[in-house]
């Protein structure tokens, strides 16, 4: 059997880089922020988002941040694998509490409601520090997470009133509101990821990060 030496030199092959996941991730996100957002409104029907929640915000999203792990972007990857957690995770109680009587019957009366504050309060935690850090990324971005963080303050707050005064559903529709124009707004910055990619130069601008951008020990793999 051979041994190799152990000044052999090793050469580290790298694969072609992956295409950027990010267009993916905002338009899954985008999408099933507007069929919630919009049932929040009262304008979309109930249930439709289930299924979207489950599969495009939920499993599309979360591969998209997988994806950003192999483009060594730890911001994306953080953000899209959370927030795909977040649609599975919200689809699959809601999915239970309406399919199953023995599961739904374990929320209290307005048990849901205030299961569900808690739910956004602890996701608008980590949007706040995500939001700041989107600030090192680009306008786009940032106003993403910006629009997002009131929409969750809002539903969360929205929640809690229905929890203690169930006629009382004006903050969760003003909720629902801000949840569409955060649609638009990760609906914009997909399209802009997705035609600046196919693009030698920018076509839709995203704006220059208004603080300005961190070094990575980390970065995104450049572009072959």
């Amino acid at each position: 059997m051979g041994v190799l030496a152990p000044d052999r030199p090793v050469t580290l092959v790298e694969s072609v880089p992956a295409a950027d996941p990010a267009p993916l991730g905002l338009a899954a996100f985008a999408l099933t922020t507007f069929l919630l957002s919009g049932h929040n409104a009262t304008f979309i029907p109930d249930v439709i988002w289930i299924g979207p929640a489950l599969f495009y915000g939920g499993l599309a999203q979360f591969c998209a941040g997988m994806w950003e792990f192999r483009n060594r972007n730890v911001f994306g990857a953080t953000a899209f694998s959370t927030y795909g957690g977040f649609w599975i995770g919200l689809g699959t109680v809601v999915a239970l509490a309406t399919l199953s009587k023995s599961f739904g019957a374990a929320f209290a009366a307005g048990g849901a409601d205030n299961a569900l504050a808690w739910f956004l309060v602890a996701f608008a935690i980590f949007n706040t520090y995500m939001l700041l850090w989107s600030a090192r990324v680009s306008v786009a971005v940032f106003l993403v997470f910006l629009t997002l963080e009131v929409t969750e303050i809002l539903l969360a707050i929205g929640f809690f009133r229905l929890a203690h005064h169930p006629t009382s559903a004006w903050v969760l529709h003003a909720g629902g509101w801000a949840g569409v124009v955060t649609a638009a707004v990760a609906w914009y910055a997909s399209a802009a990821g997705v035609v600046n990619g196919m693009s030698p130069t920018p076509v839709l601008p995203v704006g220059a990060a208004p603080i300005g951008r961190l070094g990575s020990p980390m970065p995104r793999r450049a572009e072959a």
